[in-house]
């Protein structure tokens, strides 16, 4: 088999990026963006059950933070297809080594960059260009009642946004903050 998919490792355990290795001649590129039988020892016995598509059209605008509770939490892969994104994983696992910590990575795309996060982190991503369109893949469908997330401008995670935030939506703006009293999620 061709590995059309490489996994790189991230300072943050389960956390994972993955490289697509795109094929081109004069007409285009042809590549993978995603593989059962490449992807089986992180995703081990869950497989994808939702796939979802967002389009964002303000430079500047933030999305997330978001998860779902246990025991739908989920695992999700995402990838940007047009534009670029600082893509966001904040670690909520409660005991992790990581825990509060977070970790991005610029996807978009020309750089055939997708973020693998496991189940027990927040995603969001703040979009770098005009228009940005992102594919998520997720191992649980969504469920409003198992639904969750934290403020992407909570002070204690401190996330280092590289642009002014120009846009959130009324329901990330009212998502809690962590405080000192937050313990985290069981993964």
């Amino acid at each position: 088999m061709s590995n059309r998919l490489d996994i790189l490792l991230t300072p943050m355990p389960g956390l994972h990026v993955m490289q697509r290795k795109p094929i081109g001649d004069s007409r285009g590129y042809f590549e993978r963006l995603f593989c059962t039988e490449e992807m089986s020892h992180l995703l081990r016995e869950r497989r994808i059950e939702q796939i979802n598509h967002s389009v964002t059209t303000t430079r500047g605008a933030v999305r997330g933070l978001h998860f779902q509770f246990p025991p739908h939490a989920e695992t999700k892969i995402v990838m940007c297809l047009q534009g670029k994104v600082f893509d966001v994983a904040v670690d909520l696992r409660r005991g992790s080594p990581s825990f509060l910590g977070w970790h991005a990575e610029v996807l978009s795309g020309g750089n055939h960059r997708a973020l693998f996060i496991p189940e027990g982190f927040a995603h969001g991503f703040q979009v770098l260009s005009d228009r940005c369109e992102m594919l998520y893949l997720h191992t649980a469908p969504y469920r409003p009642d198992a639904e969750g997330g934290i403020d992407a401008l909570d002070p204690t995670l401190n996330i280092r946004w590289p642009l002014p935030v120009t846009e959130r939506s009324a329901r990330d703006v009212g998502l809690p903050r962590t405080g000192p009293d937050f313990k985290g999620i069981a993964a």
